[in-house]
């Protein structure tokens, strides 16, 4: 074995590769289309056991502490990034798919798994729970970036960040009354509304509190905010999960309030979640594909079996499940059609498969390689044509504004001053005046414009232009007044033609 024969230098210098391969898998993903999970995964195989023999894994218990660990930091980046007046506006949409959605399918999977393989009506139903919900990892990595319109976004967004705690609620169910033999699923469904009650106020409290902590305590460095916000995640699902809530809801909720809320050092927070959950991601992935065996997973009955339930799930339970979840809501035809394409399954489902081997089930090792080769599929026929199927049914959005520039600040918690970014827009009343003639507090000066990612030296007679980012370094007492100042918004005619914004 390669570890044994190198030990700790062999140790750091595959974990190298790992990060190494990793990184340039994600650059390959975006330009071939392919989602970034599954290029991940096959490095694991890869290297596992049935590949080139580097690593061998098959730790279902320890894989399952790697990915709940990945998945609180991916849900707290996801979290931090979604904005809560867009949420807002398809909540009850995104609850309802993430609780009689997850239902519906994992239903009719179970049923269709229950004629399909060799199982007891409990396992198929099992089966069905363990994929019934949608990831977050895969859909938000799916949708960065990608043209959809807000609506659809914000409603599978939410859906991903909220839809785990009924998952994980039927798939420990139900291995409770595989092991037990007895009582029914009935009788756990106060259980599911203790787990959602305490994730949902637990969640709130916690991101409050994270949040007020974060704006008060003075650090002496400013790398020590990111930090100090990933240990609230982590002390939000630990603290929820052990008083017996859903630790996974409580961690997105608590990101949504803090994602939303002014914070001290907020793009060092966002810039190192963000790369944070990106290691998780990669971490996770290629963990959990050193866990398959790949002459295990590619045999005629889980390929073939394995492929027709991958296919009842993406063209029949699902689109029943959204169809059925969204009945008088304001969704048309073809909006159901991209929500019921675009519910991706990736880490969730793999993880959760961990837990009947863990609990010793008799079926478990097959239910992890049908559920396994489930995500394979629909990571790599749903994930590769999501902005295909967009285009096709007219739901692409706006481009998304992502500034290509950056800005690294020295800390300035001694000096009390921020550094703020603003883009303006058409309807900002900035837009059209010159620095001279806009109100800016007297603790307020703009440091510098990108426009069109070229550097503007600002001066007095410089015009602001729609599209501009602002780079503004004010005082944190007089923050309040510049946001006043920045957030007026005054009507204008639509420009005729298409012109981009600060030409």
């Amino acid at each position: 074995m390669f570890l044994d024969a190198f030990g700790t230098n062999g140790f750091l210098l595959l974990s190298a590769f790992l990060l190494f391969s990793g990184v340039i898998v994600a650059k390959f993903s975006s330009r071939w289309g392919i989602p970034s999970l599954i290029l991940f995964i096959m490095v694991g195989m890869l290297i596992g056991s049935d590949g080139l023999g580097f690593v061998y894994f098959d730790d279902a218990k320890t894989a399952q502490i790697i990915g709940v660990f990945a998945l609180v930091i991916i849900l707290f980046e996801g979290g931090l990034h979604t904005k809560w007046a867009t949420v807002k506006s398809v909540a009850g949409p995104s609850l309802s798919l993430a609780t009689f959605g997850v239902l519906i399918t994992s239903v009719l999977i179970g049923l269709s798994a229950y004629y399909l393989f060799n199982f007891s009506l409990l396992e198929g139903m099992l089966l069905g729970a363990i994929v019934g919900s949608t990831d977050a990892a895969a859909v938000f990595a799916a949708l960065k970036e990608r043209n959809i319109k807000a609506k659809m976004g914000a409603t599978l967004e939410a859906e991903s960040g909220t839809n785990d705690p009924m998952a994980v609620f039927l798939t420990l169910s139900l291995i409770e009354l595989i092991v037990a033999e007895q009582g029914t699923i009935w009788s756990m469904i106060p259980t599911f509304f203790l787990q959602m009650g305490l994730g949902l106020v637990l969640g709130l409290i916690l991101g409050k509190t994270a949040s007020l902590s974060i704006n008060n305590i003075r650090l002496d460095s400013s790398a020590l905010y990111p930090i100090l916000s990933v240990a609230f995640a982590l002390i939000t699902y630990s603290i929820t999960a052990f008083l017996g809530g859903s630790g996974f809801l409580a961690v997105y909720v608590a990101a949504l309030v803090i994602g939303n809320s002014e914070l001290t050092y907020r793009y060092s927070i966002f810039q190192f979640n963000e790369g944070f959950a990106w290691m998780a991601q990669i971490l996770m992935f290629i963990i959990l594909g050193l866990l398959v065996f790949p002459g295990q997973l590619f045999t005629p009955e889980i390929m073939g079996n394995g492929f027709l339930l991958a296919f009842i799930l993406i063209l029949i339970a699902r689109p029943a499940a959204v169809f059925l979840s969204l009945i008088k809501m304001n969704y048309t035809i073809k909006e159901k059609i991209f929500i019921s394409w675009a519910g991706l399954r990736g880490a969730v489902p793999i993880v959760l498969a961990t837990f009947p081997i863990v609990e010793g089930l008799d079926a478990s090792r097959l239910m992890f390689n049908i559920v396994f080769f489930i995500v394979l599929t629909s990571a790599l026929v749903q994930g590769s044509t999501i902005s295909y199927v967009a285009a096709k049914l007219d739901l692409v959005g706006k481009k998304k504004d992502v500034p290509h520039h950056s800005i690294e600040l020295i800390s300035m918690g001694k000096a009390q001053a921020e550094m703020i970014q603003f883009q303006t827009n058409r309807e900002s009343a900035v837009v059209g005046k010159k620095l001279h003639e806009i109100s800016f507090p007297n603790r307020a000066n703009v440091s510098a414009i990108i426009r069109n990612n070229h550097v503007i030296t600002p001066y007095g007679e410089t015009e602001i232009k729609a599209g501009d980012f602002l780079y503004i370094l004010v005082e944190a007492s007089y923050k309040d007044k510049l946001k006043k100042v920045l957030e007026q918004r005054v009507e204008r005619p639509e420009p005729e033609g298409r012109e981009s914004e600060g030409s």
